[in-house]
């Protein structure tokens, strides 16, 4: 009997390509773009299944909504229908899967806990290897001189202990940390992803995030619109009511909440509902942890007074080790090119990578248009996975 039980159970985990073909079936467009991609996890998928050594990983790239996180996490899925994956880092699994900047604060924070270990950043990375045999990175993109210096030697740890990694990223292999301070220090870095992972690009036509079942979806929800026509304390008040709590304490009322040893200002709250001002969050020190640990507090976050970002684009030499993602110049200086408004901007992009893998709502409110929210700004590349997140962020209500 429990022969059978089991066998039962193995026939009905599906692999990422029967997954993919269920999908086409019942709630997803067919994109032949994504074929490549689909045959390509799923060998990897067979190969993770048996005894046979993983020669390379997968690193999937292509402009936004293509479908890159999504077929990725198919692959996921049917490993955790194995048992074999965790998207927690603490957990003693054998598959991780975590946002990249998620995994980069990780690595932050096992370094600070790290002082008098010889080595520390080799230690962590064998401590990795340790618990994960395959790790699936979303959004890998660098941006910040540090992680571009600390990749090349735990990537190299992790690939010679035989850890396999599977990535999705906006940008191909060779372009990560373009025109980046201190860039040859990243290429050792370039050559081992090249080495240990086939390299797919996803070029369709088509952004599934705008789309259900071949429809463009669109938001007739007037509180979930922009520009808001309702106040945050109206859009708030109509957030509590859809999403009762049994039990939860209402604070209406501007108060502050502790993140990481300081204090954040918010609004109102209710059970796992927030409101948090845009200059709360996005204006000031904050970091990725912040974002992460607020993602762990609340499931729907409102988001009010957000200004127009972006702006006139500026540029002047200044010395190096100050900013990152900036143009060398034969002096030794940096061109740096930013709009008044891209520091707030970063955090923004920040905060809703994390609230999406999290899969918390986040809702906005501002008097503009969703299309003109970043306009003319350097981050205008990075802005346009984050607008895209957003529509589809929308949908979720």
């Amino acid at each position: 009997m429990l022969y059978y039980l089991a066998k039962q159970f193995t026939l009905n985990v599906m692999s990422p390509l029967q997954a993919y073909q269920q999908r086409v079936q019942h709630n997803i467009l067919n994109d032949p773009a994504q074929q490549q991609a689909v045959l390509a996890l799923d060998a990897l998928y067979q190969q993770c299944l048996s005894t046979s050594k993983i020669s390379r990983g997968l690193y999937l790239w292509g402009d936004v909504g293509r479908g890159k996180t999504f077929l990725m996490d198919l692959f996921y899925q049917s490993l955790c229908d194995h048992n074999l994956c965790s998207s927690q880092p603490e957990a003693n699994k054998s598959i991780l899967r975590l946002h990249f900047h998620r995994f980069m604060a990780m690595i932050h924070q096992q370094l600070n806990q790290t002082s008098g270990i010889r080595d520390p950043l080799i230690h962590i990375a064998k401590q990795i290897a340790a618990k994960y045999s395959v790790i699936c990175f979303d959004e890998f993109f660098v941006s910040d001189i540090g992680d571009a210096i600390l990749l090349g030697r735990l990537f190299d740890t992790l690939f010679q202990s035989g850890v396999t990694l599977v990535a999705t990223s906006n940008v191909a292999i060779v372009d990560l940390y373009k025109n980046g301070l201190q860039r040859d220090r990243f290429l050792p870095t370039i050559d081992l992803l090249l080495q240990y992972t086939q390299a797919i690009h996803l070029n369709g036509q088509i952004d599934h995030r705008l789309h259900s079942s071949g429809t463009i979806l669109t938001t007739s929800t007037p509180w979930l619109t922009l520009p808001s026509s309702i106040k945050p304390k109206a859009v708030f008040q109509l957030l509590c009511l859809q999403y009762p709590q049994a039990s939860a304490c209402m604070v209406n009322q501007p108060h502050f909440i502790e993140v990481y040893h300081r204090d954040i200002a918010i609004e109102a709250e209710y059970g796992r509902l927030a409101w948090f001002e845009f200059s709360a969050l996005c204006e000031g020190p904050r970091s990725a942890l912040d974002y992460i640990e607020l993602a762990g507090q609340f499931s729907h976050i409102l988001l009010s007074d957000i200004p127009t970002l972006g702006g006139e684009v500026r540029s002047w030499i200044k010395a190096r080790g100050t900013e990152d993602g900036a143009l060398a110049t034969s002096t030794g200086e940096r061109q740096l090119a930013y709009a008044s408004e891209d520091d707030p901007t970063r955090r923004f992009i920040s905060l809703v990578d994390e609230l999406y893998d999290q899969k918390v709502m986040l809702i906005l409110n501002s008097h503009c248009n969703l299309e003109d929210l970043y306009l003319n700004g350097a981050l205008q590349f990075e802005f346009r996975r984050t607008y895209s997140r957003l529509i589809e962020m929308q949908q979720w209500a």
